[in-house]
């Protein structure tokens, strides 16, 4: 993860993301990474328009809040209902012993 920021860092200073200056971006950070880990970030990013993935990934990520909130709302009347069923089912049993 650590050289997804390194890349990120790069797009946002204008600079080429190539495996060089990532590694530069990890070693002023202190971080010692798996060059095999670098090549293939940088042949993963290689024509990706970074700025459109962002964008898009920050939807994504403001998605479940919403889904969150609407989860719960449902798992509330999932509860009272099954609460509903329970009365239901309680009250027929007494009506059988009188």
């Amino acid at each position: 993860m650590k050289d997804v920021y390194a890349a990120l860092l790069l797009h946002k200073a204008g600079q080429p993301i190539n495996e060089e200056n990532v590694n530069k971006v990890l070693m002023a950070a202190g971080v010692q990474e798996d060059a095999t880990k670098i090549k293939a970030l940088c042949v993963a990013l290689d024509g990706v328009n970074i700025d459109d993935a962002v964008s898009k990934a920050a939807v994504v990520a403001a998605a479940p809040s919403v889904g969150a909130a609407g989860a719960a709302a449902e798992e509330k009347k999932e509860e009272e209902s099954a609460e509903k069923k329970e009365e239901e089912a309680a009250a027929g049993l007494a009506s059988l012993f009188g």
